[in-house]
């Protein structure tokens, strides 16, 4: 299978390519080159934001190509229509931030989604950049684009830094400030099952949009910081808070205690997703101890700090806020 990625160097697009040189496939990646491809990769240099930045993909004939852009849809339209006639199938890791708000629990890929546009450039919302460039490969391959709406993505080379500062946090050690409740039900999906998942749907040719994210119940809030404390062999002792008291000391879910959300409206968009559709095509998720044990590995290999993604914001809490709240 000779596939090209664009991208191929972070997080996501990193585990695809080490995924496909795995299973043997001649793997091509286009990106700005500042960054090593994993070994074996052929790297192609380009800026999709630049003009002519696609002048490396001029010629060349893929059986597939994976897309995790995440910017204005134009690129991916640009592309897409450069590469239609010498790929055959076209994957795109989108999210199932496409889909409008308020969205039930339980939701498929019948869901409403957000109005959007594959023509539109510059500074555009997450959401509305996803589903814009989902158009405009509907556009251009129809029934051969693969939408892969994912939900949160932790695992090694996690760049937003979600999993990365819970295990640095109870590796210090001492009383964590744990948000409840405990058995919380949380859905999310490991980068390298999200790959896996990702490269057979390519081979078996399907299209259309799938919800690829762990079942909601994978695991829970409880379970998955056991995991960081045995993962790091620390002395933490998890104080479970409950939710209530969090929010009124304006504490920020998601950003300041990353992954947690309270129950609710925004709790069952983001853990209450239907993946029947992509279990049914194939999807197995590692269990959460596994995920957790690799990313502590990884932090440590690289020195444990993390990459950031420069368009994301820092997360975490801050140490002496915590402190507070756990003095009450």
């Amino acid at each position: 299978m000779r596939l090209l990625v664009l991208g191929g160097t972070k997080f996501v697009g990193r585990v695809l390519a080490e995924e496909a040189l795995a299973r043997g496939w001649e793997v091509t990646a286009l990106n700005r080159g500042t960054q090593p491809a994993p070994e074996g990769v052929r790297v192609l240099v380009g800026d999709r934001t630049a003009e002519n930045g696609l002048a490396a993909l001029a010629t060349g004939e893929w059986d597939a190509v994976v897309d995790t852009w995440s910017w204005a849809p134009a690129a991916v339209r640009d592309s897409a229509r450069l590469l239609n006639g010498r790929v055959g199938h076209y994957a795109y890791v989108s999210s199932r931030s496409v889909y409008d708000h308020p969205l039930r629990a339980g939701a498929d890929e019948t869901a409403p989604v957000v109005p959007s546009s594959p023509d539109l450039t510059g500074e555009v919302p997450y959401a509305e950049a996803k589903r814009g460039a989902e158009l405009a490969l509907e556009a251009e391959f129809g029934g051969r684009a693969l939408l892969v709406r994912a939900g949160l993505i932790l695992g090694p080379y996690e760049n937003i830094g979600r999993l990365p500062w819970w295990l640095n946090r109870i590796a210090r050690g001492g009383p964590v400030l744990a948000p409840g409740p405990r058995d919380l039900p949380l859905q999310y999906i490991d980068g390298r099952d999200l790959a896996a998942w990702t490269l057979d749907a390519v081979a078996a040719r399907l299209g259309g949009p799938y919800n690829v994210v762990g079942p909601a119940g994978h695991t829970t809030t409880g379970e998955l910081l056991a995991a960081c404390v045995r993962a790091t062999g620390s002395d933490a002792e998890l104080r479970w808070t409950d939710a209530e008291r969090i929010l009124a000391a304006g504490v920020e879910p998601w950003t300041e205690l990353p992954i947690w959300l309270p129950p609710g409206e925004l709790y069952d968009f983001l853990h209450g997703a239907s993946v029947a559709r992509a279990v049914d095509a194939g999807l197995r998720c590692r269990p959460v101890a596994e995920t957790v044990e690799d990313t502590w590995a990884w932090l440590r290999s690289i020195g444990g700090d993390a990459p950031q993604r420069a368009d994301r914001p820092n997360v975490g809490l801050d140490p002496e806020r915590e402190a507070m709240l756990l003095r009450g």
